[in-house]
């Protein structure tokens, strides 16, 4: 049986799993037309056997495979997690753990910035993903053979890829900066999503407090109405439009009627929605209004500074042999480029013994950077 249509069949199945050291997982969804991604299928293999678990047969019940998802004696591998996390949290509250995602281990262990799964499968397993269905419609049913082969090639690759960065995290003894990486995916805050913190995701090269004071309260009026019907961010208003009306701060319906990009919405079932929210913008404390960081210019020499952070970032991170996504981003230089102090990953743990220490001392002066002779590579010195 490769696919489980009822839940007495994933009750037996996930029965077998109970004495697995790890299962590994994947899901096919959708989200084009809903704000919540709809869970179409889920894969699921133990040591010994994989299935795909049919989520949307008449009365599935997913408790069994939640059930495992709980059971901490169990390893739950996914690649490039947060997307399928996201799913089981919002339907559940439940983020499976311990995690293993194979993404970041495959950063740990050198294989590139956000690796991506075709490459872990080629480089760890000599197999090839096939790509036939990679644009198929999940929602449908039946499901055909190709499809649910294609999909358990998913979780099965997905064994030999774990068993071989395991091994090679074991040999760097690099477990512990996995395990980093995992109470981030692993935690709550993470999947948590906040009406009033939309506005931060949205582009605008309007910064003044009171337009992003408006936006805030156009977007997270947004953000709810999505949620409550469940449908995308854009099907209701697009970004471009919400900074439209923040920068505009329509008073009446009328004056939406008299704009560029929003005058369709005057004669929609949210306009009255829309004017209320600019009227709660506009009437926010000034002491209250979002407050959005200047690109002020930088101090002198602080580019230059920053540009040698990142040259030293790079020859750290080919030295280690880890990915330099996961060491540093460019705000981090930024901070740390400022002040010798800053409150970044980089300064921390592992990442301040293979790059952070070096960092300061490049900073202060002692320590220098040049390129070997055969110009291929970059060295440091001591001064």
């Amino acid at each position: 049986m490769t696919i489980i249509s009822t839940t007495k069949e994933l009750a037996k199945f996930c029965e077998s799993l109970l004495s697995a050291e790890f299962i590994t997982v994947d899901t096919e969804f959708h989200r084009e037309t809903t704000y919540w991604p709809l869970l179409c299928l889920t894969q699921v293999a133990g040591p010994n056997k994989a299935v795909c678990i049919d989520t949307l047969a008449d009365e599935m019940d997913l408790t069994p495979l939640y059930d495992i998802f709980s059971n901490t004696n169990i390893v739950k591998v996914f690649h490039a997690a947060r997307q399928d996390i996201e799913i089981f949290f919002h339907k559940t509250n439940l983020i499976p753990t311990p995690l293993f995602d194979s993404q970041v281990a495959g950063m740990v262990c050198g294989f590139g910035d956000s690796v991506g799964y075709e490459t872990l499968v080629t480089r760890l397993t000599d197999n090839k993903i096939d790509k036939s269905q990679r644009f198929t419609d999940w929602s449908q049913r039946p499901l055909s053979d190709q499809q649910i082969s294609y999909a358990l090639a998913d979780v099965t690759h997905l064994r030999d890829i774990y068993r071989e960065l395991k091994k090679q995290l074991d040999e760097t003894q690099r477990l512990s900066w996995l395990k980093e990486e995992m109470e981030i995916i692993t935690n709550p805050k993470t999947y948590t999503l906040t009406p009033d913190d939309a506005w931060k995701r949205i582009k605008s090269r309007d910064k003044r407090p009171r337009v992003l004071s408006v936006l805030k309260e156009l977007a997270a009026w947004r953000e709810r109405t999505a949620q409550s019907q469940n449908i995308p961010r854009r099907r209701i208003i697009k970004d471009e439009a919400l900074v439209e009306l923040a920068i505009l701060k329509p008073e009446t319906i009328a004056e939406i009627g008299r704009t560029r990009l929003s005058k369709h919405l005057s004669r929609s079932k949210f306009a009255p929605e829309l004017i209320a929210a600019v009227n709660i913008g506009i009437q926010t404390p000034d002491s209250e209004c979002p407050r959005s960081p200047k690109n002020a210019q930088k101090p002198g020499g602080l580019s230059s500074t920053i540009e040698l952070l990142k040259v030293l970032l790079k020859a750290r991170c080919e030295d280690h042999n880890v990915a330099v996504k996961l060491v540093a981003t460019t705000d981090d230089l930024e901070k740390i480029a400022v002040d010798n102090y800053a409150d970044v990953p980089a300064l921390k743990g592992w990442r301040r013994q293979i790059f952070g220490e070096d960092a300061l001392k490049l900073k202060k002066g002692e320590l220098a950077l040049s390129i070997n002779p055969t110009g291929n590579s970059v060295r440091t010195q001591n001064i």
